[in-house]
């Protein structure tokens, strides 16, 4: 299986601005599993509202599409910058952006516009690097400015991007009459790091929303996002379902999941009894039912979650396709797994082949799918949807 020493850990929290159902930031990042690449795009459309997040969501998504097609960056952004119209009483571009382009072994480029200056922290502390300012002369002779950067990142290395809602959090304030700042925001995100060297993007950008939040006094004046760009070891899973093709292969299995480094998740009873015979543990049965309609999970030493098989993967699929952002909502089994394949970044389903014959049965629902198809749904969306690393294995 594909193994890589760093992964690219990524997520965005936002907050609308207070009377607005639709935040007026908008992020959006890609993975190209065939280049091992990743875009992150975050956009701030003019004003708040279903207006600001239209034009931030035409330009975001303009980005995305021109660097994916391999335009050079700063291409990209001229002709973003020429195709977004101007306010013609301010005079400022309709959406502000920040282009990150992360190539395999960690070579990057940044290319902003208008958007705070996003934030490069290396061991607890916020290195400074060089912008090369580029001028763009678009149509009708408006010359716009905009900054590229060139660097190489290094594992534990963080990007942060905020939007102006949070360097602006708290304006008018006693304690903050000219807002937040961005010596404010370096200084926070740094001190949460030292604090917690470990802390995921998601957790991260979590914090720097609920520090805003708090400097408007929780009545946001603005919509407020940030997102976080993490370089670090990968952090690996183990989903294994279904007995082998062939019997001869079950202690093939059995000393994959005993040799596999992190953590591991087995699905089915039957693939739970192969790997207690062939490793010579016991099965410690769950009997308390909750209340997700689902066979209770078990245990097993050394295996993080045991729980029965089709069932469960089928609604972990289902979770997965309709569940909106990062959070899993819920408890059972499958939530279970949901919550260990979004905490992971690598993740190896171990996929057996067996034909079970009690799946035959028509009296069974329609949608209970052949094994190896739902896994293969799983895969696709951990990979399109969340961005994550997955190798797939049929034995």
């Amino acid at each position: 299986m594909k193994t890589r020493a760093f992964h690219v850990d990524i997520d965005c929290a936002q907050l609308s601005k207070e009377g607005c159902q639709v935040c007026g930031d908008v992020f959006l990042s890609r993975r190209i599993k065939e280049e091992d690449r990743i875009i992150a795009v975050m956009s701030d459309g003019l004003g708040s509202g279903i207006k600001a997040n239209v034009l931030a969501t035409l330009t975001a998504s303009m980005a995305i599409t021109f660097t994916l097609e391999k335009q050079p960056i700063d291409r990209t952004a001229q002709i973003i910058m020429s195709t977004l119209p101007v306010d013609s009483k301010r005079q400022i571009s309709y959406a502000t952006f920040t282009i990150i382009d992360i190539e395999s072994g960690g070579e990057t480029r940044i290319i902003e516009f208008d958007n705070p200056a996003w934030i490069f922290i290396r061991d607890g502390k916020v290195i400074e690097i060089e912008k090369e300012r580029v001028n763009v002369v678009l149509d009708g002779g408006r010359e716009r400015q905009m900054y590229l950067s060139h660097f190489t990142l290094e594992r534990d290395d963080r990007i942060v991007m905020v939007s102006d809602g949070v360097t602006q959090s708290g304006i008018g304030t006693n304690d903050m009459p000219f807002g937040y700042g961005d010596d404010s925001i370096r200084e926070f995100v740094c001190n949460r790091i030292i604090e917690d060297p470990t802390v995921s993007a998601h957790e991260l950008a979590k914090v720097v929303i609920r520090k805003s939040n708090a400097n408007d006094i929780y009545k946001p004046q603005d919509d407020i996002s940030c997102a976080i760009i993490h370089f670090r070891e990968p952090r690996r899973l183990m989903v294994c379902s279904g007995p082998p093709y062939d019997e001869i292969r079950d202690k093939l299995l059995a000393e994959m999941v005993r040799d596999f480094k992190g953590k591991k998740v087995v699905c089915g009873g039957t693939t739970s009894q192969i790997l207690a015979r062939e490793l010579g543990l016991s099965i410690d049965v769950g009997f308390t039912l909750d209340d997700s309609g689902l066979p209770p999970a078990s245990k097993m030493q050394g295996i993080d979650l045991v729980t029965e098989g089709i069932l469960t993967i089928g609604r972990v699929a289902e979770i997965l396709e309709t569940m909106q952002g990062f959070e899993v909502i819920g408890a059972g089994p499958a939530v279970a797994i949901c919550k260990l394949l979004l905490g992971s970044d690598v993740i190896n389903l171990v996929v057996g082949t067996k034909i079970n014959v009690a799946h035959q049965d028509p009296s069974l629902p329609v949608e209970l799918e052949i094994r190896r198809n739902v896994m293969r749904k799983i895969a696709r969306l951990l990979e399109e949807k969340f961005l994550k690393e997955v190798n797939i294995q049929f034995i």
